[in-house]
């Protein structure tokens, strides 16, 4: 039953609303299911994420970022994600390596072979079962996390990413497509500014055709 899904695209292209919709469906119908992010998903990494998320620490360099983001996942796939898989549940991830890929390689210009390197490492070497990559405009999607940013209350703004050029989010979803051109047996890109129901009930049909049975 073990099922490694993970989603992914760039800020506020609707992953982290369609991840939790699916968790809702497959707990309904019976699967076990484990709901993580990244970065973050365990308390070390979450500490992680909030010095790459903070507005305020702009100084961070390329390379400090990619570590930061390396070493949080080694702690989250070590903590959260291998032994929910070991036990034979879902695990549905809010992003994972290609974001690394995306972000720090196309968006920062990082090298690539550097950063899979990186990911192999963090991971152990595995990768996901299924990507859903929800693909949408650079302007809608920062549209739409502003909106949520600034509709939040108290705590820390999430919005180091956010206050990117709109340049640097262009090449992040260039980078995507890239990703999911060279691997189509594991991605499916869906459209991101299709409505929460109608992408909802797309991302359930893909996810139901490709979970194992028994």
């Amino acid at each position: 039953m073990a099922f490694f899904i993970t989603f992914e695209g760039i800020e506020g292209c609707g992953k982290t609303t369609q991840e939790a919709r699916l968790a809702e469906t497959l707990a309904e119908r019976g699967y076990p299911v484990v709901v993580t992010r990244e970065p973050g998903g365990c308390a070390i990494a979450e500490q992680i994420r909030a010095i790459l998320l903070d507005a305020e620490n702009r100084a961070l360099v390329p390379l400090a970022e990619l570590l930061l983001y390396a070493a949080a996942r080694a702690q989250h796939v070590e903590e959260v994600i291998r032994p929910a898989l070991d036990s034979g549940k879902i695990v549905i991830c809010d992003r994972f390596t290609d974001a690394t890929a995306a972000y720090q390689g196309y968006g920062r210009s990082l090298d690539l072979d550097l950063i899979d390197r990186l990911n192999r490492l963090a991971t152990g070497g595995f990768s996901p079962d299924l990507t859903i990559l929800l693909d949408c405009p650079e302007e809608v999607g920062l549209s739409r996390a502003m909106a949520r940013i600034n509709s939040a209350e108290g705590g820390v703004r999430e919005e180091r990413f956010e206050q990117e050029s709109i340049a640097f989010h262009r090449m992040v979803r260039r980078g995507y497509l890239r990703l999911a051109a060279a691997e189509p047996e594991r991605f499916v890109v869906l459209d991101g500014t299709r409505g929460i129901e109608e992408t909802a009930a797309a991302v359930t049909e893909t996810v139901i055709t490709r979970i194992p049975r028994g």
